[in-house]
């Protein structure tokens, strides 16, 4: 049985709506007509070496052709270095598996050299001894590892066999070397959530200090399993076992970016109040040269803002994601929503663009 629920943050339900309304205020006034660039994704790669029943990105089963070269990759870095001021700005590599990609030193050293301050996702399974030291060099600063589940769990979802012993070992050698922020990111589905308290003690063995736990979203591959989705009720024993473990040892237990929680859960399971900050403070530059908010977001035509093979990325960044920053989505379930000045409609990826609502939301889950 889990414990009574904590007050992680300390706060009463009035602090937490006085300080959301603050959030909304400064997204309206000062965020989206200003936006300011914080978290720039570049989609090294579209290749990986798993194929997972959730992958948004639909790695492996999507047209590959027109991949930048490292060199018109080097080049809109120089471009993004000399255009804004990359001191306040995180670079995030991802892919795809980010280490597939031939050329990864090269750029990630030329991107170092630039000034860029670097992090990365990754399944894990390549970074060898002599890979995470080399990794150390090259500047890499902060890496999500995912291990979704304990080892039968974990090589089902991904579809490949003797992954987890890769993964983990993977995990050892980015410790040894003393990188900066290394962090497991598990998604839990209907398959994995009663492995929740297993995975804690075993995750906490290895000596990571944080442990990001996200709900599996409708995306991707994942609209194609929806045997994989999470219950209500399933939902709710996620968001008390975060709630509960969150600070009770070493390891963090931290909840995603993802989905406006209501005013009892805000605060409590990550550091700060929701913001969906594609468009605002998130942009990402996809394997192709394509221009976008979130990777994680449907890659629709009127969702993509330009391509750096043909658009200047600063003018892009200030001149369009219209989208993105607007009230287009206050329409169908979320017209009248009170909660909508908080949410202001939940996360884009999520959003349903041909039915104009969310295809999921914690109203009616947790609040």
């Amino acid at each position: 049985m889990l414990k009574k629920a904590k007050n992680n943050s300390g706060l009463t339900a009035k602090i937490k709506k006085d300080h959301m309304q603050q959030l909304a205020d400064y997204r309206e006034e000062t965020l989206r007509p200003n936006p300011d660039l914080r978290s720039l994704f570049l989609e090294i790669t579209p290749f990986c070496n798993e194929h997972c029943l959730h992958c948004g990105s639909r790695c492996g089963d999507i047209d590959v052709s027109g991949m930048l070269t490292a060199d018109e990759i080097k080049d809109i870095l120089i471009q993004v270095k000399n255009d804004f001021d990359i001191s306040n700005m995180r670079l995030c590599v991802t892919g795809g598996e980010p280490l597939l990609r031939p050329e990864f030193f090269e750029i990630m050293e030329f991107a170092k050299n630039a000034g860029f301050r670097w992090g990365m996702t990754s399944n894990g399974t390549l970074i060898t001894k002599e890979v995470a030291q080399k990794l150390k060099e090259t500047g890499l600063r902060t890496v999500s590892i995912s291990v979704d589940g304990l080892k039968e769990n974990h090589e089902w979802f991904r579809q490949s066999p003797g992954a987890y012993e890769k993964t983990i070992e993977g995990i050892k050698n980015l410790i040894e070397q003393d990188i900066n922020h290394v962090q497991i990111t598990t998604v839990i589905y209907h398959k994995n959530i009663n492995e929740l308290d297993a995975m804690y003690e075993e995750f906490k063995k290895v000596g990571v200090r944080s442990w990001r736990v996200i709900n599996i979203e409708p995306i991707g591959r994942a609209k194609d399993n929806p045997d994989l989705m999470l219950s209500k009720a399933e939902y709710r024993k996620l968001f008390d076992f975060i709630r509960n473990k969150r600070f009770e040892d070493k390891m963090e237990v931290t909840y995603g970016c993802s989905h406006y929680l209501g005013v009892d859960m805000e605060r409590e399971v990550r550091k700060w109040y929701f913001l969906c900050n594609a468009g605002v403070y998130t942009a990402s530059i996809m394997y192709n040269g394509d221009i976008g908010g979130c990777l994680d977001i449907e890659r629709r035509p009127e969702l993509i803002q330009g391509n750096v093979r043909k658009d200047n990325f600063k003018e892009v960044w200030q001149n369009r994601f219209e989208n993105f920053r607007n009230d287009f989505r206050k329409t169908g379930p979320c017209a009248d929503c009170p909660d909508y000045k908080f949410c202001a409609g939940d996360s884009f990826h999520t959003w349903n663009f041909d039915e104009m609502k969310p295809n999921l939301c914690m109203k009616g889950i947790l609040f």
